[in-house]
């Protein structure tokens, strides 16, 4: 690593301060894909404003038909919180089951849904659940934040502050973890919602998380497993690495998609 000013934010001014003096700097969370990019030097940023400690960013509430979750409340606390497993259980099943202890104690949901990794878990979450991305400046729909790998719609200075997920009237998560990572190699979010049928994809798209549209329109007409009868996602448009080829991931995204079905009921 090399030298760089560390800076402790009170408060969301005073982070946003921070960042405004530095065109440089990097907000801290949990930590748990910049300390790794800083370690490699993919990463160069003269300050880091930790972010962690603020309270006004780390919390899980109920408003109405509404959970709402602060940008640096860590996975471990999204997994055992009552509040969220009470109203949304497939939420605190996937939180529990992202890394392992170390990494649900220090990682956070803002800083996994802003750094977009194609393989996270929670951008499916948010794209199926129709979350909404709240920030310093604006209120985000998911379809519209998550833009490409590892980039989203946020602007420079830009600090996201609370993700608002409607509950659904019933959903599940089904990944297939890497068996090191445990990054989802697939993972497939699917929701009944007010709007219809929603399925989030992670882990598989060359170009990050997407929606899988055919089958929400499937579901729509039928809900059951029969629903994926016919359908299939091109081979080339999904993540070829040493682990798989696009090929086995498309396949891996029926699998899963199924498991998920099954698992609702």
């Amino acid at each position: 690593m090399y030298s760089f000013d560390y800076h402790q934010a009170t408060s969301l001014d005073d982070a946003a301060q921070k960042l405004a003096a530095d065109d440089e700097a990097s907000l801290l969370a949990g930590g748990q894909t910049l300390i790794p990019t800083l370690k490699q030097r993919l990463a160069m940023p003269t300050t880091l404003v930790d972010i962690s400690r603020i309270d006004a960013l780390n919390f899980i509430r109920l408003e109405g038909d509404v959970l709402v979750i602060g940008a640096a409340t860590c996975h471990a606390t999204v997994a055992t919180s009552q509040t969220c497993r009470d109203a949304l259980p497939a939420l605190a099943s996937l939180a529990n089951h992202i890394g392992d202890p170390a990494v649900r104690h220090r990682g956070t949901l803002g800083g996994s849904i802003a750094n977009n990794d194609p393989s996270a878990d929670y951008p499916a979450a948010a794209l199926a659940l129709g979350a909404t991305i709240v920030t310093t400046q604006r209120e985000i729909p998911a379809d519209d934040f998550f833009t490409g790998l590892f980039e989203t719609a946020l602007e420079p200075g830009e600090i996201l502050k609370e993700v608002r997920f409607p509950l659904p009237v019933r959903a599940a998560y089904s990944k297939f973890p890497n068996p090191a990572s445990r990054y989802a190699m697939v993972g497939v979010f699917i929701a009944q919602t007010s709007a219809g049928p929603k399925v989030g994809v992670t882990g598989a798209g060359q170009e990050g998380v997407f929606r899988w549209r055919e089958l929400e329109d499937a579901l729509a007409q039928n809900w059951s497993t029969d629903a994926l009868k016919g359908l299939s996602l091109a081979g080339d448009t999904m993540i070829a690495d040493l682990h798989g080829d696009g090929d086995y991931r498309a396949h891996l995204v029926t699998v899963m998609a199924k498991r998920t079905l099954e698992a609702m009921g």
